[in-house]
């Protein structure tokens, strides 16, 4: 890379892999699993973004056990079938150039409830009930609901805790053994792991409770238990919600100093998001704008000496280039922009100058493009 070469482009070494550039398409729920296992649909999504160039793709939050889903739809690896039919989407994630990433985790008192186009809320209506769609058991660090109004969870029994930190170091074996290069393990959004963190939904009064030490039990055992059984050439990411932005909540020096203790077991970067803890997830507390959750990122990478990824309304290139030089993160997360263009991590090349020739695209859309690059500056000379 020259002095100028676009940062968003160029390589990154984790552990012993090397992603092609900054880019990660961060695990986006597309509530469109049968039984846990995936469908056409999540070939159809995940190998198109892929094939849009980014360093890393993520397969969307995938449930360790069967009551830690979130909603019908959601993806499984709690049993060895399913995580044999996410080797699929391994394999095609790496066939596209990227690495292969899979998020893991546990709803917890969020779990059973509906697809977001189908209400967002619990399940237990006559419309779910049409669909076939019954609840389950939820379980939390307390019998406190995730919002008023919604299912009550049953307390964990602290018997029950070690249960619960198998399941992820389970899943993370399946992981591996399914081709996936890069591990998450979910800690934000109000789902089990973030709901034991912050003192607004964690009264309990044992080892798993009280203070921040016992409040950050849960996600540190779980994060020992996942590292021991995750291969050392592979790195770790954990994603955290880095504010409640509520009164009393768990507070960016919170997730500072959770940050320093997943670096010191092992964690590689720290995925920053915020909000979730009351409510659906898609109800954030903090204010959005471009780049509203950038600030953690840099907060987090400072004060914990651990590599961050940005993510929350990053838009263009042009802002992401600017996020990685100023040094606020090592990672740019963008989720909802791939959406709306897959192609977002090559349209940003030709942004930054640094593909005017389509070389970065797939060679079976280049070979087009140029040419119609060709023909466009024809048509233009003429005018």
């Amino acid at each position: 890379m020259t002095k100028n070469a676009p940062l968003l482009l160029s390589p990154i070494d984790l552990r012993g892999l090397r992603a092609r550039n900054r880019v990660v398409i961060p695990p986006m729920c597309q509530y469109s699993a049968r039984a846990g296992f995936p469908t056409d649909w999540h070939r159809a999504h995940l190998f198109r973004l892929a094939a849009g160039g980014p360093g890393i793709v993520f397969v969307e939050a995938t449930a360790v056990e069967p009551r830690g889903r979130i909603t019908h739809g959601d993806l499984g690896i709690w049993s060895d079938d399913r995580a044999a039919s996410l080797a699929v989407l391994a394999a095609g994630i790496r066939a596209q150039g990227a690495l292969p990433a899979i998020q893991i985790g546990h709803a917890g008192r969020k779990a059973a409830t509906q697809r977001p186009w189908q209400g967002n809320g619990p399940i237990g209506g006559p419309e779910d009930e049409a669909r076939g769609e019954t609840t389950w058991e939820i379980v939390g660090p307390t019998g406190q609901p995730a919002t008023a109004g919604w299912n009550v969870p049953r307390p964990l029994a602290l018997s029950e805790v070690p249960g619960i930190v198998e399941a992820f170091a389970s899943a993370a074996k399946r992981a591996d053994a399914a081709g996936f290069d890069v591990l998450e393990i979910h800690g934000a959004h109000g789902y089990l792991i973030h709901s034991f963190l912050s003192p607004l939904s964690n009264a309990r009064s044992d080892a798993y409770g009280g203070d921040l030490r016992g409040r950050m039990r849960l996600a540190l055992e779980v994060t020992e238990a996942v590292r021991a059984v995750w291969p050392a050439g592979k790195p770790l990411f954990f994603r955290v919600s880095a504010v409640d932005q509520l009164d009393g909540g768990w507070s960016i020096e919170d997730s500072v100093e959770l940050a320093r203790a997943l670096r010191a077991r092992g964690v590689d970067v720290v995925d920053c998001s915020s909000g979730g803890i009351d409510g659906a997830v898609t109800a954030r507390a903090v204010p959005r704008r471009p780049g509203f959750q950038v600030p953690f990122a840099r907060r987090i990478r400072e004060g914990a000496g651990i590599m961050t990824e940005a993510v929350g309304l990053i838009l263009d290139g042009l802002q992401a280039e600017a996020i990685l030089r100023e040094g606020s993160a090592d990672l740019i997360g963008v989720a909802r922009e791939a959406l709306y263009d897959p192609f977002w991590t090559l349209h940003a090349a030709s942004q930054l100058g640094a593909d005017p020739d389509f070389e970065s695209w797939p060679a079976q859309y280049g070979w087009w493009l140029t040419r119609r690059a060709r023909g466009l500056a024809a048509l233009k000379a003429k005018d």
